[in-house]
Formats: structure tokens, sequence, C-alpha cells
């Protein structure tokens, strides 16, 4: 637990991140493994856009249930790729925002977005 000091949080990454043994030896397998479900993908594409409470992804990421969300929030911070800030307010103030691990996945997302958008925009007909 880092605890920032006069900016008002605590804030909460899971040390644990996993160990080289642990992973696959295919980096895309990596890739893959650690941002590997659509709600990952899609957590990680709205936390590219700034800081967020768990209210706001939960709508703006459509579809998915507080369980789901909550489990795929923890499962990136144990990644290392978003911490969680926790102000003392009553009721507690959570936000959830990119680590700088998990800020260098933007070109990544950013592909994903333009190689999208070709799809749509070739392959498609009405």
């Amino acid at each position: 637990m880092a605890d920032a000091v006069g900016q008002g949080y605590v804030e909460f990454r899971n040390g644990n991140r996993p160990n080289r043994a642990d992973l696959p030896s295919c980096p895309v397998q990596v890739c893959a493994q650690l941002m590997g479900t659509k709600w990952k993908i899609l957590i990680l594409r709205d936390l590219l856009e700034g800081t967020k409470r768990f209210g706001e992804l939960r709508k703006s990421v459509t579809g998915i249930s507080q369980k789901v969300l909550t489990g795929n929030l923890r499962e990136l911070e144990d990644a290392g790729l978003v911490a969680r800030r926790v102000y003392p307010e009553v009721p507690p103030r959570v936000e959830y925002l990119l680590t700088e691990t998990g800020e260098s996945i933007r070109p990544v997302i950013e592909s994903m977005r333009l190689w999208g958008e070709s799809y749509l925009a070739s392959s498609l007909r009405d």
C-alpha cells in the first residue's frame, strides 16, 4: 500500500505482480492474458480518458455487472495495470486510474480503435 501523504488519499496497488515464470513465454499470449477479456479492454479504454469512479466505469462499460466489474478491476490491479485510490471520506470515495504500466497500453488500444474504424468503413455493407 502506497500512502500519498498530503494528497488526501491512499493509493492501493497489489505488490504481488505475476512472476515471469508464471507467464507464458509468448509475448502476444502475455498481452492476451493480462487484458484478454472484452471487459478488461473496455475498462482500460475508459481509464485511458482519465481517473474514474466505480459508478462511472459501470455506466461507461455497457452491460457489465457490478460483480464482473469488481473482479476485472481486481485482476487489472493485481497485474499492475490499474491503481485504486481511496479517499478518507464518509462514505469513502474510491477512484481507479491507470498505473504507468497501464498507461503504456495506450498504443495497443489505439491500434485496436483504428483497426475497428477501418473494418467498419471498408468491410461491412449496409
